[in-house]
């Protein structure tokens, strides 16, 4: 039996209007009082992903989240922090020059929130789906061992498309670099992704690799869809997220994540 389900936000739990179907959140409750541990893994901080923790009452002391591609996995309630891997200033400030070279726009995430040198309509939609502030603020002035948590590079998705094919190979080499939307690229330590974070929180709660479902449709999803017993892809997934999952649901537009949690937990 099925004991975790680990779920991505936009594009699988969310539907396009960012609210969850009435659907969902039944199979989400039906599963929970299985016993099944359920757990949001975003992308996004945690300002973005607490009104939904709070609308799938998933914040008592046994609830947790995984946020920033996998960088934070904490208590819900408690806030514990169960891992926490991030980068640094040094880091900004090379990827920052790449990105210059590159003609790419970027933002950053610090203890101050959403950090660009530039505001671009991309980073405040950042700012907008997850109601943090935007500052702008000069990389070259941050310190060396400032903790930033992750690196964006943000932009049109043509020219993302034309940066992503110009980036060095070492950049693979020293981040883990995902794309969570066609406008959006991310660098992360490279010990991080969804994957490492739901591995880290299923040694904690003592759960097998086995007995754990992970549901996305972007490429940030690719490790924790491979790490999961059953990796699930949504019909609205990138086509090579569909190709190496385990079993493609239906569209976030038509309850996928319920169809998949009354398939192979309840049973219906």
């Amino acid at each position: 039996m099925y004991k975790l389900i680990a779920l991505d936000m936009d594009g699988t739990l969310l539907k396009d209007d960012k609210t969850i179907s009435e659907a969902t959140k039944k199979a989400i409750e039906q599963a929970k009082d299985r016993g099944v541990k359920v757990v949001l893994a975003s992308g996004r901080p945690i300002d973005g992903i607490e009104r939904y923790l709070e609308e799938l009452d998933l914040l008592s002391g046994q609830d947790f989240v995984i946020s920033f591609n996998g960088a934070i996995v904490q208590n819900t309630k408690t806030k514990e922090i169960v891992s926490r891997i991030t980068l640094n200033g040094q880091d900004l400030v090379e990827l920052y020059t790449l990105a210059q070279k590159l003609r790419v726009n970027i933002h950053a995430f610090s203890k101050e929130g959403c950090i660009t040198p530039m505001m671009s309509k991309y980073s405040l939609h950042e700012g907008e789906i997850n109601g943090i502030p935007v500052k702008e603020v000069d990389y070259n002035e941050l310190s060396p061992e400032e903790e930033i948590i992750k690196i964006m590079m943000v932009d049109e998705p043509d020219v993302l498309e034309k940066a992503i094919s110009q980036l060095p190979q070492d950049v693979y080499e020293k981040y883990t670099v995902v794309r969570s939307a066609p406008f959006f690229l991310e660098f992360l330590h490279k010990q991080v992704n969804k994957g490492t974070g739901v591995e880290s929180l299923a040694h904690i709660l003592d759960i097998e690799r086995k007995d754990i479902i992970c549901m996305g449709d972007a490429g940030n999803d690719e490790h924790m869809i491979r790490y999961a017993g059953l990796g699930v892809a949504m019909e609205n997934a990138f086509d090579e997220v569909k190709e190496m999952a385990d079993f493609v649901t239906k569209s976030n537009e038509e309850d996928g994540v319920a169809y998949v949690i009354n398939k192979f937990i309840l049973g219906m």
